[in-house]
């Protein structure tokens, strides 16, 4: 069982993606896992054959549990020649599906949404997906209940929570928060950046391009971080066994909130290589994904620095708590204007709050400051991102 974040103990084996004697492949999803956070798919990293799977589907196991064996590692791998002994014996016949299990393997549903169908008492057979490949989520779920005379409603009663989901999401993060403060010495520091030419240079590029090609604001962010984090080394990485240990991909864990509540930090891999056009792309993908609760496990468990944007709620500045075991969060607020001293002028700009909440074990102030000028600097040059 892969470990899919600091906050992470256990996690359900939903179901298997392969059988015994299935070739896999580096990159194949061969199973999914339920946690607090939602269904994930998880990868394999080694090729060969499965061998034997020592988990059942709907069992729920600690992190770190093996879930199968994969004969031989390395592209190629033949698959095992059966034994002489015992002669094999010829395969029972298996009886047609029941209309359950014809149900049961309809396209993708988060546990969530089959947790809420079950509550609402609704068919997810006749639901039509509306996520990620069909996916059917919460909100088809509550679209699909059959209307019910006035009569026939029940009297108010106290509000109950729609899911323990929401609640054991809420749980795990608590648990991650708790374990950062009590673990990890955080300093912070801030800066107000100038986005004039920032803005200027998006609104004209994004008249350039068709609709579904126009580059998202956050992208830029998200991109200056990646690339900051690389000229800034001691940003990016983990503090494990007593040491910082950095890395030199750049995977950017993007923070996005859950329409149900709770929010997941998937990371965006190797987003200092990417184009801005890729980025934003894979940036509305995995905004998608993640709300239909569809994330691989690759995505959930290595980010090496997490942004955070609330601009869009309204805040003007945050101040976030690292995700172990990452050593740096960034947060961005909205953009203000403010009155603003300019080649000696006065004027008013389009301002922004960038913050740095870093671990001192792995930096300090000075490597912090040097990692927020970076990014200011980046952003006063948007053509170059």
């Amino acid at each position: 069982m892969p470990s899919l974040g600091a906050d992470m103990e256990a996690g359900t084996l939903v179901e298997w993606k392969v059988r015994v004697g299935d070739s896999v492949k580096y990159g194949d999803v061969v199973a999914e896992v339920e946690t607090e956070k939602g269904l994930i798919e998880v990868e394999i990293f080694e090729s060969g054959v499965v061998e034997n799977i020592l988990v059942k589907e709907g069992e729920k196991v600690p992190v770190g549990t093996v879930l199968a064996l994969i004969a031989g590692a390395g592209p190629g791998v033949a698959k095992p020649e059966p034994k002489a002994e015992p002669p094999p014996q010829p395969r029972p016949v298996a009886p047609p599906p029941t209309e359950a299990e014809v149900g049961a393997a309809r396209p993708r549903i988060s546990p969530l949404a089959r947790r809420r169908a079950a509550e609402l008492g609704v068919d997810v057979t006749r639901v039509t997906g509306s996520g990620e490949g069909g996916a059917v989520t919460v909100a088809d779920v509550e679209r699909g209940v059959p209307p019910v005379a006035p009569e026939a409603r029940p009297l108010p009663m106290a509000a109950q929570p729609t899911s323990d989901q929401a609640a054991a999401m809420r749980r795990a993060i608590a648990a991650a928060m708790a374990r950062s403060n009590r673990e990890i010495p955080h300093y912070y520091l801030a800066t107000a950046i100038d986005m004039s030419r920032t803005l200027a240079w998006l609104e004209a590029e994004n008249r350039k391009r068709p609709v579904t090609d126009r580059i998202l604001y956050s992208v830029l962010l998200l991109r200056a971080v990646a690339l900051a984090a690389r000229q800034v080394p001691e940003t990016n990485g983990y503090w494990v066994d007593g040491s910082f240990q950095p890395r030199e991909a750049v995977h950017v864990g993007v923070a996005i909130s859950l329409r149900t509540g709770g929010l997941v930090a998937p990371a965006i891999h190797d987003a200092d290589r990417m184009s801005i056009t890729d980025l934003s792309q894979r940036l509305l993908d995995l905004v998608k994904r993640a709300r239909a609760g569809v994330l691989r496990s690759s995505e959930i468990a290595d980010a090496t620095i997490t942004v955070t944007n609330l601009g869009e709620q309204g805040v003007e500045t945050v101040f976030g708590v690292i995700y172990p075991p990452q050593v740096a969060l960034v947060g961005f607020g909205k953009i203000v204007d403010q009155p603003r001293a300019a080649q000696g002028m006065i004027g008013v700009h389009p301002m922004l709050t960038a913050t740095l909440a870093a671990d001192h074990r792995a930096s300090d102030g000075h490597r912090g400051g040097r990692f927020l000028t970076v990014i200011d600097r980046l952003l006063q040059e948007p053509e170059k991102l």
